[in-house]
């Protein structure tokens, strides 16, 4: 109900809005590097989203995640699309506002242990805990190994892929990825198994948000919100919904007790 009440509410801020907020200045719909091998993707949200609020809103792929922090921080209209390690930064530098989230059955993730079967997962934490490998830039990733190990964890990689690589030819005692990642991977990896890491592996790290800048003007993050609440299809989701901030608490809590600094962070 409370969902409705606010699409409700933006419906008629959109309606009794002034007809020269259609003609807005271009806005920047960020995507993450990934998005290279799903360009389509990016310019059908990005379509829906002009054709659906009357804005000239273009994609654009980031070579980088820093990329996406910079453009927020310069003061001009970017949207991103994203999970919660960047929208966390976001949310601790006061960069931007979240919008919607797009829900598929996978709108929240975790961090797993992954280890060599016969192996004790908690000693491997407990004695090992410098060796664990895990995908930098990510909550299921960094975020978790650095929280599970008081930020010992130190073998970074570029992807889940590479962190389970680092496991099976070494120096990685074990990996923490995605469990998303891991349902649909763990055919790859006879010999791993999981361990649910207590207090991190929560599965509470939300994906796919966007989120506008705080450049852009209040009435137009309002057509952008309903023209997202009305794009499922080109989203690919079943539902979207009005994203809270407080869905983020989560991924800062594990940045906080990793000793992750999101107001620093550089990727490096």
């Amino acid at each position: 109900m409370k969902h409705i009440l606010t699409f409700i509410v933006l419906l008629s801020t959109i309606t009794a809005s002034p007809a020269h907020l259609m003609a807005a200045d271009s806005v920047s719909c960020w995507f993450p590097p990934s998005y290279k091998n799903n360009v389509e993707k990016a310019e059908r949200i990005a379509k829906a989203l002009s054709e659906k609020s009357g804005l000239q809103i273009t994609p654009s792929i980031a070579n980088s995640y820093p990329d996406i922090l910079t453009s927020f921080a310069t003061g001009s209209n970017n949207l991103v699309y994203v999970g919660s390690f960047v929208q966390a930064i976001i949310k601790a530098r006061g960069l931007g506002t979240p919008l919607v989230q797009s829900i598929d059955g996978r709108e929240l993730y975790s961090g797993i242990l992954v280890y060599p079967k016969g192996k004790d997962p908690v000693e491997i934490l407990k004695s090992t805990s410098s060796q664990i490998a895990y995908a930098i830039g990510a909550s299921s990733g960094e975020s978790t190994a650095k929280a599970a190990t008081d930020g010992k964890a130190s073998i970074a990689t570029n992807s889940h892929t590479a962190s389970l690589n680092a496991v099976i030819i070494g120096p990685a005692s074990a990996a923490v990825v995605k469990n998303w990642w891991w349902d649909d991977n763990k055919h790859h990896y006879p010999g791993m198994e999981t361990y649910n890491i207590p207090a991190c592996s929560k599965v509470g790290n939300p994906d796919n948000i966007l989120t506008a800048s705080h450049a852009l003007p209040r009435e137009q993050r309002d057509k952008i919100t309903l023209a997202a609440m009305q794009s499922k299809d080109a989203f690919g989701a079943n539902d979207m919904r009005i994203f809270h901030e407080g869905t983020l608490m989560f991924s800062l809590w594990l940045m906080k007790k990793g000793s992750i600094d999101p107001i620093t962070y550089t990727w490096n």
